[in-house]
């Protein structure tokens, strides 16, 4: 007792003395936690004695504490050491150190991550798992989550639908963060400063704590604080577009008097692209009685990301001209609940959770406006307002002559919320075999604005007629249509200042029951089988498109009064028009779906530290709805629903360690992606989308990791081979006017076209390869631990590599993107440009003395311009000229001081 009350003592004055953590009295999210342990510390993976052997990795992969090398798929493990000493911060970071893992997107909050090249070309649904602890985080453009007082994080390549269900298509993400410790108090923190190397400083400053408040209950806590400085200069742009040509416009017509230049001055900004972050975690374990845990959890964090973290090489090396602001404001917390006991001899575990999350987000789309004034004479609706203030007169002597900034820009808010509850039930540990049986619910529902606005466009007195730019002029220019000229009176936005907008609400619920059992056919064989039987459902409602659509009489209904057809500008009201499906009374779109997942493995533990496996095992990614799509002057075409896709996977795996000094997994696999999801624009509908299932892709290759402890020097090293294509064309979509339907083509041969203008019949070739993807990516580094008197050293280099990629499954529009000046060349021979490939070096190293820590970083250090991914503002078609290219982090170097109690 006397031993709790000092544990308890010395833990006040560290709370009286720690301000950072009083940020953990606000709301915040709670995670779903990992089985925690009752009465001792949970395993430190990969911890070794500096001088001994390689450590021990410990995972939860299978849903029971593993050694990694006893875990029969293809998996890699970060440990809290690795994280530490890598400076990963979130998944940009993490899915460096991954080799089978790459991820596409803009900027934090807004990145999806990919296993071994299945990148999904179409549907609404994630391909990965992104787990914390046992609750997922479903979705694309995931949360950055913040990598610290985590055991590890776990990557599983293959598909994982048995355990993981159906976001688990191509590979599960884990976070596993440290839990309560019952029999021990601890307490550290790190403060970091940092900068990039022609960009910002920053900082960080992060702690945990850990108390056990009696025999039976602790309290552990973490929280942070994050300031990153930019690297992205948003230049000005000086009269010039980032092709050199003027930046002035037309404004969609030949007239020399009606033109608008661009001038991003007011908002120029170096390093503009900085991000300020704060959050935390809240864990509680009581164990009421022995064998029995209980753990509420919550985490919450907040991160405000400003500026495109992609640059313009047009403009310049890390160098933008943005002309409206671009930030994101992301902000998350989920909550949990787990339960571990037993009932007899049986193991139940019950994981609770509920996520919500809401990203309110501003993006410079002027560039949209830039390709609208390329189209030339025609387009004026979509570029001249009339601004009140520059009219005179009033009814049939209204004259106006003054046009408003026509430049686009994004507003958005999205808010998700999500509930999570997954029961197991595993058998007595005397049964001559083990099966864990569990049930699994969620429930999900997404609320969706996007507009895609003009600033005062609600607020203006006329716009344009298409084509009266350039007749009646001058005299019919700025005068209403009724007295003569060439303004149509009002606005064209469709709900506030949106010339575009969705307004959707989103719903999905997911059902499963599944099984997992081994059976040992002889102590050294063990079969593994798992079966997992699924229900999905999914529903939208809302509208999408323009104040011509809802203005419609067939497609859209007005709420209301339940007539057809919505008076504009809507509502400020969410959901007071509809057009997600004509043909149900209530506007709903509805999907359903069932089926199953499966997987068999066997592995041979033919000497207690080496092991041989097969896995066979099986994913799954649900479909979804099609809206019915308004074919201009011929009607409305019903689409039928995309189906779920599904990805078989077969492999064979190695696990070996020699001594406890040289470690090396390595698999071979290959996979056959069925019934892909692919999306494409149908001619005629005013640039709307759909999602089919389009064909077939097969996917090969190794992928490895190994670890050699020569006393003092550590070698480490893991890597990827990944050779992904189309196996078979995909065929496009047409629109049938005799049955109003659009459906894909039966057979589709290259080069033959269809329809006015023409379309391709084959959409993407066979053999094709898959975008986003290296065929080889991988990392090395090499650590030398020593001393200096009494102190603990390290010396560590790494290097990070990547051969080159492709950008987009349609080879057209991936050479327009990559390649532009000999794209059509490159096209027609059949070949797909791709992003070169890079090696990039990092250099750390550090002293420990006692309970501090002292570390010194440098990433990046020759400040290689590595490239990920290319993105456009709109369809490559139109937008190639502004694409953006995202590199991997700049030169970045910094120092981080550290203690632990």
């Amino acid at each position: 007792m006397r031993k709790q009350i000092r544990i308890r003592s010395r833990a006040m004055r560290v709370l009286g003395a720690t301000t950072i953590l009083a940020t953990m009295a606000l709301p915040m999210t709670a995670r779903a936690a990992e089985e925690p342990q009752a009465t001792e510390p949970a395993p430190e993976p990969q911890a070794g004695d500096p001088e001994g052997g390689l450590g021990e990795i410990v995972v939860t992969a299978t849903r029971t504490a593993t050694s990694i090398q006893r875990v029969p798929i293809s998996m890699q493990a970060l440990s809290a050491d690795v994280l530490s000493q890598r400076q990963v911060k979130g998944l940009t970071d993490f899915a460096a150190l991954l080799p089978s893992v790459t991820f596409a997107g803009i900027g934090p909050g807004r990145n999806t991550p990919y296993f071994r090249g299945i990148v999904p070309a179409g549907g609404a649904r994630e391909s990965v798992g992104y787990y914390i602890d046992d609750i997922p985080i479903t979705g694309t453009g995931l949360p950055d989550i913040h990598a610290y007082d985590l055991e590890r994080i776990e990557a599983l390549s293959g598909p994982q639908g048995t355990l993981y269900g159906a976001g688990s298509l191509a590979g599960t993400i884990r976070f596993i963060s440290n839990k309560p410790k019952l029999d021990k108090f601890e307490f550290g923190y790190d403060a970091e400063v940092n900068k990039y190397g022609k960009g910002d400083f920053g900082g960080q400053y992060q702690s945990y704590i850990n108390v056990p408040v009696s025999e039976t209950l602790a309290v552990r806590a973490m929280g942070y604080y994050r300031k990153d400085g930019g690297y992205i200069d948003n230049t000005p742009n000086n009269g010039l577009l980032n092709n050199g040509l003027p930046a002035t416009l037309t404004l969609g017509d030949n007239n020399p008097d009606t033109n608008y230049t661009l001038n991003n001055a007011a908002i120029a900004q170096d390093d503009y692209n900085g991000i300020e972050e704060y959050g935390g975690r809240l864990q509680v374990l009581w164990s009421p009685a022995p064998g029995w845990d209980i753990m509420p959890q919550i985490t919450a964090q907040q991160q405000i990301a400003d500026g495109y973290f992609g640059f313009d090489p047009r403009v310049g090396d890390l160098e933008v001209h943005d002309y409206d602001i671009t930030s994101q404001n992301d902000k998350f917390y989920q909550a949990a609940l787990s339960i571990h006991g037993h009932i007899g001899d049986w193991d139940i575990v019950s994981a609770t959770g509920y996520y919500q999350r809401q990203t309110k987000l501003l993006n410079d789309y002027t560039y949209y406006t830039v390709t609208y004034d390329g189209f030339g004479p025609g387009y004026e609706s979509y570029l001249q307002f009339f601004d009140k203030n520059g009219c005179t007169g009033a009814g049939a002597t209204l004259k106006c002559n003054t046009l408003i900034n026509p430049q686009q820009y994004y507003h958005g808010l999205r808010n998700e919320n999500k509930f999570t509850q997954e029961v197991r039930l595993s058998t007595p540990k005397s049964w001559p075999f083990d099966v864990t049986i569990g049930g699994f619910y969620h429930k999900q529902k997404n609320e969706v604005n996007n507009n895609y606005a003009t600033r005062g466009l609600d607020n203006i007195a006329g716009y344009t007629q298409s084509g009266g730019g350039d007749t009646n002029y001058p005299a019919g220019f700025g005068v209403p249509v009724a007295q003569g000229g060439t303004m149509i009176l009002g606005s064209p936005a469709v709900k506030g200042d949106a010339f575009y907008m969705t307004e959707q609400d989103q719903d999905w619920k997911d059902y499963a029951v599944f099984a997992e059992g081994h059976y040992n056919i002889t102590p050294e064989l063990k079969l593994t089988g798992g079966l997992r039987y699924f229900w999905t459902e999914f529903a939208v409602v809302g509208f999408a498109g323009v104040a011509g659509s809802a203005q419609n009489t067939v497609t859209s209904l007005y709420v209301p009064t339940g007539t057809m057809g919505c008076p504009v500008p809507l509502p400020a009201e969410r959901l007071q028009c509809l057009n997600s499906n004509l043909a149900a009374p209530d506007q709903v779109g509805r999907y359903k779906e069932q089926g199953e997942t499966h997987k068999v493995a066997l592995n041979w533990q033919f000497e207690p530290s080496k092991m041989v496996y097969a896995n066979y095992s099986t994913g799954f990614r649900p479909g979804g709805f099609n809206r019915p799509l308004r074919i201009r002057n011929v009607g409305v075409a019903t689409v039928p629903a995309f189906e779920s896709e599904e990805l078989t996977n077969f492999e064979l795996g190695f696990k070996g360690t020699w001594n406890n000094m040289f470690r090396f997994n390595a698999a071979v696999y290959y996979e056959k992606w069925d019934n892909i999801q692919y999306s494409v624009v149908i001619a005629g509908t005013q640039g709307a989308g759909m999602t089919g299932n389009a064909g077939k892709a097969r996917v090969y290759g190794v992928e490895y990791d190994a670890d050699l402890k020569l006393g003092k020097v550590t070698i480490s090293t893991s890597g990827a081979y990944n050779n992904a294509a189309l196996s078979g064309n995909f065929c496009n979509f047409q629109f049938d006017p005799a049955s109003l339907s659009i459906n894909q083509l039966d057979t589709c041969t290259q080069g033959a076209t269809f329809g006015s203008p023409p379309v391709s019949e084959v959409a993407a070739d066979s053999g094709t390869r898959l975008p986003r993807q290296p065929q080889f990516k991988g990392t090395t580094s090499i650590r030398y631990d020593t001393s200096f008197g009494d102190a603990d050293a390290y010396f560590q280099g790494a290097a990070l590599y990547q051969t080159n990629a492709t950008q987009n499954l349609n080879v057209f529009n991936n050479n327009l993107l990559v390649c532009p000046d000999i794209a059509d060349a490159e096209t027609d021979a059949g070949r797909s440009c791709a992003t070169p490939g890079f090696i990039s070096f990092d250099f750390s190293a550090g002293i420990k003395k006692d309970n501090w820590t002292l570390d010194i970083f440098l990433q990046n250090a020759f400040d290689k311009r590595g490239e990920l991914t290319r993105n456009t503002f709109c369809s490559i078609t139109f937008c190639s000229g502004s694409s953006r290219t995202f590199p991997i982090k700049p030169q970045f170097f910094g120092i981080r001081w550290g203690q632990k109690y």
